[in-house]
């Protein structure tokens, strides 16, 4: 063999294998209403590619990553349907917790605050699934569930704001145009940051691709991280956290016997009027106001006097999750205040461990595991990465020196396109993204005032991921099935 042709093979033998999509698709019937509902399922990663342009010459289409989805379309009216594109957040969190907590056909049992399920769990088909209503998309982001960067690949590249944006919008305009759906209409779901994704996304397909969305789905809201990130200088988060501190301490018991809501109309006042004034006051505070403000802010937080005073007004949300129940040797959950959990050191400033994600984590993943191979026949030695540290630390170059913030984002895209409607989702007990933050950025949303009734939000008695307590997952799936069908022409 000649030199150059022994080079040639030695680079072909190292040169990674092209991709190709490895979906599978298998048939089901599910019983919806005393009726039987088949679909099609199909799992497994789709190939994004690039266009590559070199010194001004188009160099191919090439593959930059593979990106794995679950599917279900209704074997009725095909083409016609809604079409609901669903993720989670995290960063870092692959779609399980809306695939078989929520939305799909098959749904996990986990169990709740106070009666988890045992191991090894269960799975059961989901007669609530939104599926009744609308064709569903679970997308997981790359670097989460069995999604990845091609080999030789940056993942990088897809670890931050702008390149998650643009990622699953083109996951969606392939399955749209693919699956003949441009005439469909279309939804997308998102939770905690996937919210703020949504947001961004919907404005990104409208003006890159024409793409519009007929509404946005938007559970655990956070569109703008400055009402969520506890920072020197930066007050907002106090106030608007407190109204959940209420709320979890109510539950908790710290509140005797008074409604929920009447506890929660005055945190909510406070916290609009009062403690924002209270807080920037600071030092000018004469002692009888700032008595006046600790006892105020004890009361509804469930707090000792002493330790508000002690933080200087300031409740960081982990150290109230850890201080609520210390006398118990006790704490809550951050993403739902329901749970508790123990820690080895009682007298730590901050848990080492949410028990609202451990009660829960080892259910999920069990169930979507077995369901992924066992169910929908994909197979993939991968790990599933359900809460990937890997994508961290995440960018957001794009908001150097400001808040990462999407409500501009989110005005502009209802602007242009005034059909698109909105549901919001909040949990009382959720410690993560907070009923009262969500409800500030609404509020501050740039639209014209008649487009304000395009927005609708609905509550519940539970935390982030409020679908694991059993009366607020049903009225959910109503509340979702009810704003989907609502929309249809």
């Amino acid at each position: 063999m000649a030199a150059s042709e022994d080079n040639d093979a030695k680079q072909e033998s190292t040169t990674p294998a092209e991709p190709v999509d490895d979906l599978v698709s298998t048939h089901h019937t599910i019983n919806v209403d005393g009726a039987e509902l088949a679909y099609t399922a199909t799992t497994g990663r789709i190939v994004l590619r690039e266009e590559v342009h070199t010194d001004g010459k188009f160099d191919g289409y090439k593959p930059k990553a593979e990106v794995f989805l679950t599917s279900y379309v209704a074997d009725a009216e095909p083409g016609t349907r809604p079409v609901t594109f669903a993720f989670n957040g995290g960063p870092g969190s692959s779609s399980v917790w809306l695939h078989i907590g929520l939305l799909g056909p098959r749904r996990v049992i986990s169990g709740d605050a106070g009666d988890l399920a045992p191991p090894p769990y269960g799975l059961a088909d989901n007669p609530e699934t939104l599926l009744k209503h609308s064709d569903l998309v679970f997308i997981d982001p790359v670097s989460t569930g069995y999604s990845r960067a091609v080999e030789g690949g940056t993942p990088g590249n897809f670890h931050g704001y702008q390149g998650d944006i643009e990622s699953i919008s083109e996951v969606i305009r392939l399955w749209t145009t693919r699956n003949g759906r441009w005439m469909s209409p279309k939804y997308l779901a998102g939770e905690s940051y996937g919210t703020l994704r949504a947001a961004a996304l919907a404005e990104h397909l409208q003006s890159r691709y024409g793409l519009y969305p007929n509404g946005l789905l938007l559970i655990s809201s956070v569109l703008d991280m400055g009402t969520i990130h506890f920072s020197e200088g930066n007050d907002l988060p106090y106030a608007l956290y407190l109204p959940t501190y209420a709320a979890i301490a109510h539950h908790h018991g710290k509140h005797g016997d008074r409604p929920l809501r009447e506890v929660l109309d005055e945190a909510e006042k406070f916290a609009a009027e009062d403690y924002p004034w209270a807080l920037a006051r600071g030092a000018r505070l004469s002692p009888a106001e700032r008595a006046d403000v600790v006892a105020r802010i004890a009361e509804l937080s469930g707090l000792s006097e002493d330790y508000v005073d002690r933080v200087n007004l300031r409740i960081e949300h982990v150290r109230f999750f850890t201080e609520l129940l210390r006398d118990q040797r006790l704490t809550v959950g951050r993403m739902d205040g329901r749970f508790t959990g123990w820690e080895p050191d009682a007298a730590g400033e901050r848990f080492t461990n949410d028990p609202s994600i451990s009660g829960i984590f080892g259910a999920y993943a069990a169930a979507i595991n077995h369901y992924v191979r066992g169910e929908l026949d994909y197979t993939n030695d991968l790990p599933y990465e359900m809460l990937s540290s890997r994508v961290h630390p995440w960018s957001y170059k794009e908001f150097e020196n400001a808040s990462v913030s999407v409500v501009g984002k989110l005005g502009a895209a209802i602007q242009a396109n005034p059909h698109l409607r909105i549901h919001v989702a909040c949990g009382y007990t959720d410690g993560a993204t907070p009923y009262f933050a969500a409800e500030h950025v609404l509020a501050a949303l740039p639209i014209p005032e008649q487009l304000r009734e395009n927005i609708e939000v609905r509550y519940y008695p539970a935390g982030h991921m409020m679908y694991v307590h059993e009366p607020s997952r049903l009225q959910q799936s109503a509340d979702l099935a009810e704003f989907v069908a609502g929309g249809r022409p």
